[in-house]
Formats: structure tokens, sequence, C-alpha cells
């Protein structure tokens, strides 16, 4: 349920309205916006009295949500939520990319990398440090190790940094990380979601491969009914009969959560394709369908990366995308 006040309503008519719904077993969340304050009713409302709101004096009007989700839903937050993380926006009209490599290897080739994906005009650097891996013969990641050189290597060249988050008991060493990210391995970790939603940074959303998108902005619920505000989506493909690519991209994803939800959704070519022959047109694909940004693989030395090195772009190819990047968003205007 949403509740829209009138303009004149008062902090005192907000405090009585949270009384009551409090005493029917429900929970205000208040949203002050431009134009008008919103009041989204968390809670089974399916046996409240819709009446008794629309009569109070400084109700304007009483709306029933249908999706599961609430605080996630465009019928909650009409307009674009804006996700800022240092200098770099996501969202309402902004565009950014976020670059770096699958896993951060070495202090030299993450440093190398922020460097490369800077000048080639990347938001964020991204890079992994606890890595979930199919296969428990495979790279690990380096761990506490690693965030250290992540984090002072986006220090080095003006970039905030995003990094996969994968056990809550480990939270306190993303002290220094601008951006969580909760994989699709993780989507429906709720625990997890929980615990990082406490932790109060911006979060990456990642959908799982063979989640609906509904399942996906649940997921961002239990972020946001946790008091966290800043949450991007990200589309990063889908399990389906076909094998040409590693997963199936679902460009069509973007289209639709800008109908469905006010949150900014980016998408990941490299993870789509499994290829990094793809990642270009997929990422030029994504940015004409109207995704509010991209994260991409890149490594110094794509064939001596020890994780992902298929999927990875160079610099130089990195560089080259972002000029037809750039050159579609003119064209989108």
């Amino acid at each position: 349920m949403i509740i829209t006040l009138k303009k004149s309503a008062t902090a005192l008519d907000e405090k009585s309205l949270a009384s009551l719904l409090s005493e029917n077993g429900l929970k205000a969340q208040i949203v002050k916006g431009e134009l008008k304050t919103v009041v989204a009713v968390i809670g089974d409302t399916s046996k409240f009295d819709a009446d008794s709101i629309t009569a109070l004096p400084f109700v304007s009007d009483v709306k029933r949500i249908t999706e599961p989700y609430r605080l996630a839903s465009r019928t909650f937050c009409e307009k674009d939520t804006i996700v800022k993380i240092a200098n770099t926006s996501f969202g309402g009209g902004n565009f950014a990319v976020i670059a770096g490599p699958c896993s951060v290897e070495s202090e030299a080739q993450i440093f190398e990398a922020a460097k490369a994906v800077k000048d080639c005009g990347a938001g964020m650097l991204r890079g992994g440090a606890f890595k979930p891996r199919t296969s428990p013969y495979s790279f690990q990641g380096s761990m506490a190790d690693g965030l250290k050189w992540l984090v002072t290597a986006g220090k080095s060249v003006g970039l905030p940094v995003v990094s996969e988050i994968t056990d809550q008991t480990k939270l306190s060493l993303y002290e220094d990380v601008d951006m969580l990210q909760i994989g699709a391995r993780n989507m429906q970790n709720f625990a997890l979601l929980k615990e990082v939603a406490a932790f109060k940074k911006p979060v990456l959303l990642k959908r799982g491969f063979a989640n609906t998108m509904t399942e996906l902005l649940l997921s961002a619920e239990y972020l946001l009914d946790g008091g966290l505000k800043d949450v991007v989506l990200a589309e990063r493909g889908i399990r389906t009969f076909d094998d040409a690519m590693r997963f199936t991209p679902d460009i069509g994803a973007i289209v639709a959560l800008k109908e469905l939800t006010h949150l900014p959704i980016i998408f990941d070519p490299s993870h789509a394709a499994g290829n990094s022959s793809f990642v270009s047109p997929l990422s030029l694909a994504a940015t004409a369908a109207g995704a509010d940004g991209l994260t991409i693989e890149v490594h110094p030395n794509p064939k001596t990366a020890l994780s992902d090195g298929l999927q990875a772009i160079t610099p130089a190819e990195f560089g080259v995308l972002m000029d037809k990047i750039k050159k579609i968003k003119c064209v989108l205007g």
C-alpha cells in the first residue's frame, strides 16, 4: 500500500500515521520527494481498512500495490533513484562504466589496471578479492591483501572501488570499499542481504542466472527494507537452452526493469558473453537499450589472467569501446 500525503501534512501528521499503522502491525517508510511525500506501508495490508486512511485530512491518495515488492516499485517512487558514489552517478540520466579485472591477482596488476581504465574514462574500478568459484581448485582470490591493493589502487587514480562480498562475517574488511557487490550466486542469500543492508554502503546487486526479474526486485527489497537507499541492479545474462554464449544476454530485462523499478540498472556484458569478442557489441546494445551503466572486465594481459581471462578485454580494446559508447550516448541524447 502506498499513501500519498497532502503538501500541507506536518511532521506530527506523519508521526500519527506511523503510529496508526504500527497499531495494526504495519510499518511505515516515509519518503519525501520534491513534489510530494509518500508512505510505503510494509506488512500484510490485505485485511487493513484503507478507507480509514483515506479519511484522514492530511492524506491525498491511497493505492494498493499489486507487486510483491513495495519499496523497489515504480508505484512507490515514480522518479528515478540516483546512486552517487564519489563523483560517479548511476540513474536519473547518469551513465557510468565500472571496469577492472575479474580478480585482484597482485598489487602490480591492479595498479596497472586502475591507471588503464581511468585513462579510458571509467567511473569506478572493480576487482574481486574473495572469489566464489565453481571449482574448488580454481583461483579463490587474494582475499584481505587483494582488498587493500584494490582500495589503494583506486585512491591512486581517483576512482571509487567495488568488490564482491560473499560472507557477512568478513564485512569489517570492506570498510574502505566504496560499493559492495552481491554476485549472482548470492542474490538470494537473504542473511547476507540483511547484513549488507545494515552495513550502509552502496550495493551492486546482480541478477542470478536462473532468477526472474521479480525475484531480483524482491532481493533488492531486502536491502531497501533494511534502510539502504543506494542500490544498483545488474543484469548479467541468464541460463537457457542455448550455449552459443556463456549465458543468454537479457537486454530486454533492462527495458522491463526500467518500467518496474526506480532503481538504476546496469549491464554486465563480460559474464553474459563469456567471450571477449562479444563484449563490445553487447555493451553497445545495452547502452542503446537504456542501461544506466556497464560493468566490464578489463585485464592488462587477459591471456595470463588467473580467472575469466577468456571474457576480459585489454585496455586498448576498452579504450576503443569507450569511444563507441560515447557515440551511442550522443545519438540517444
